[in-house]
C-alpha cells in the first residue's frame, strides 16, 4: 500500500495516481511480495520536493527524494531514484543468496521522540544536546561489505549491524569527505 500526501500542498487525484502508478510499477518489476510506503510532496524554496519511503517485508527501508520546479517533475525524479535503489537491492539479494544465513539475529532498540528546546534561549553551563528522535530497528547480522551495500542502498547516513564473523555490534557510516567509515568496538586480540 502506498500513501501519497502533501505537506502544505494540495495533491490532486491525477498526481496521486501518477505517483502510485510509477512507484507501483517499479515495485512490481522487482518484487512480487508486499511492501508499504509513503510519498510526501512539499514546497522547498521556489520549487517542490518529493520524499519517498518504502518499507519492504524483508525489513529494509528504502528512501529517495526528488527536487524540481514543479511537483510532477519532483515526484518523477523520486520515482526514478527509488526504482534505482530497488534494482540495486534486488541485485544484492541475488548476489547474496549463496551466503544468506537461515536465521538472522534480531535485537530491538527503544523508540521515542523528545521535543527540542527553543533555539532562541542561550546555552547554559552544563548544557548538553537533546536527542531529537530514535527509531526501532532490527539489528541484522551482516558482513561489513553487506552493511556498506545497505548503506548505499538505503541512503541512510549510518547502518548499525551485528557483525556476521565476530557477533559484535558494528557501525558503518558516510563520512563528510564522501568515503565510508567502519567502527568495530570489539577489543583488539590479546586484550
Amino acid at each position: 500500500m502506498l500513501r501519497v500526501s502533501g505537506k502544505s500542498v494540495d495533491v490532486g487525484d491525477s498526481l496521486r495516481e501518477r505517483i502510485t502508478e510509477k512507484v507501483g510499477e517499479a515495485l512490481s518489476k522487482y518484487f512480487q511480495h508486499g511492501s508499504s510506503g509513503h510519498v510526501t510532496i512539499s514546497r522547498e524554496g521556489s520549487g517542490f520536493r518529493a520524499d519517498c519511503v518504502l518499507h519492504l517485508d524483508s525489513g529494509t527501508v528504502l528512501e529517495a527524494h526528488g527536487v524540481a520546479q514543479d511537483a510532477i517533475a519532483a515526484a518523477d525524479d523520486a520515482a526514478v531514484k527509488i526504482e534505482k535503489r530497488l534494482r540495486r537491492y534486488k541485485r544484492r539479494l541475488k548476489d547474496r543468496t549463496a551466503t544468506i544465513r537461515a536465521h538472522e539475529a534480531h535485537q530491538l532498540a527503544a523508540s521515542y521522540v523528545i521535543e527540542a528546546p527553543d533555539e532562541d534561549k542561550e546555552e547554559q553551563e552544563g548544557w548538553s544536546p537533546v536527542t531529537i528522535a530514535e527509531s526501532t530497528a532490527a539489528l541484522r547480522e551482516l558482513s561489513v561489505s553487506d552493511a556498506v551495500a545497505e548503506l548505499d542502498l538505503t541512503g541512510a547516513p549510518v547502518v548499525v549491524f551485528r557483525h556476521a564473523g565476530s557477533g559484535g555490534i558494528n557501525i558503518v557510516y558516510k563520512r563528510l569527505d564522501g568515503n565510508i567509515g567502519w567502527i568495530d568496538p570489539s577489543p583488539a586480540p590479546g586484550k
